[in-house]
């Protein structure tokens, strides 16, 4: 175990580097000058260099990585170009709000996923089986920002039952939980459907397993032998849907963000792309998939440890 534990974390750290890596090499393929779409065509000369040399453009490319990185490693992300803060404190101020809307939407899609995927089964080549079925491919082909938009458009100007934008009142949980519903539904819809897909499944798999025909022959109920004895085998495959789907969220809260007014990462990423605002940048791209990749892996670890076989293919 330890070794596949040592395995997964060199891996990640790989990962870091190369998205990184590619972040710096995107920043001298997006067109135009940062310094002249940051302060504008009518700059002088001086304060575009002036700017180049505090966003360290002016050094190699190479030397740029290595002294990114390097700071990194001591909790070092930079500067904001403009407000001459440390970026890590506004990633910490903006990240908690992500988090909250990303676990929300995550916890949302697994309380109404997983019971619709179980009774898909109980109800296996009846109607309902049928109807889950196509209702789960439908909002998992709908993106989240379709969702975003249609349901501000209809429950928040056409009905005024929720809040069009922002993230609630500070201090006021009722107004904040009232605020996260429509960007919780946006995300969370087509997750859903995923979720209930996976364990339809793979509880389909495992209903054919001896220990479920050794329930069935004692008489117990479907309902508890899908619930008690073939759900904790199925639900494995969905713990690392559950990883990689927690990414996904995350990265749909920028849109979802956007649509909302909502303040969190996906905010601050697109007002410092927009502003080119490099050092927030590439700090906030740090985290963000810092955070996926140790999500991801925490998820391999906890599967290796309830199916040994997962260590052997790996090693193998």
């Amino acid at each position: 175990m330890l070794t596949y534990a040592v395995k997964r974390i060199g891996l990640g750290v790989l990962i870091l580097t190369f998205v990184m890596v590619a972040m710096y090499a995107a920043v001298f393929l997006i067109p135009g000058d940062p310094a002249t779409v940051a302060l504008g065509p009518r700059a002088t000369p001086e304060l575009k260099r002036m700017l180049i040399e505090r966003m360290g453009l002016d050094q190699p490319v190479w030397r740029q990585i290595i002294e990114f990185f390097r700071n990194a490693l001591t909790g070092n992300l930079g500067y904001d170009v403009w407000s001459n803060r440390p970026v890590s404190a506004l990633i910490m101020e903006a990240l908690p709000k992500t988090l909250a809307l990303g676990i929300a939407a995550l916890a949302t899609a697994l309380i109404i996923g997983v019971p619709i995927g179980c009774l898909s089964v109980i109800r296996r080549g009846t109607v309902v089986d049928t109807a889950i079925g196509m209702l789960s491919v439908g909002v998992i082909a709908v993106p989240s920002f379709v969702v975003a938009i249609y349901s501000l458009l209809i429950f928040a100007v056409t009905f005024r039952w929720l809040p069009a934008i922002g993230a609630g009142e500070a201090g006021d949980i009722g107004s904040q939980v009232r605020a996260l519903i429509l960007p919780v539904m946006a995300i969370a819809l087509g997750w859903i459907g995923y979720i209930a897909r996976m364990v339809r499944a793979s509880m389909m798999e495992v209903m054919g397993e001896p220990h479920i025909r050794t329930a069935r022959s004692f008489g117990l109920p479907e309902w508890k032998i899908v619930g008690k004895y073939a759900l904790r085998i199925a639900i494995i495959p969905t713990i690392s849907l559950v990883a990689v789907g927690l990414g996904g969220i995350l990265s749909s809260a920028v849109f979802v963000e956007a649509v909302f007014a909502r303040p969190g990462i996906g905010k601050l990423i697109t007002d410092a792309v927009n502003t080119r605002n490099y050092p927030v940048v590439m700090g906030t791209v740090l985290v963000m998939t810092a955070i996926y990749v140790t999500i991801t892996i925490a998820a391999d670890l906890l599967i290796a440890r309830l199916d040994p076989r997962v260590r052997d293919v790996f090693r193998g």
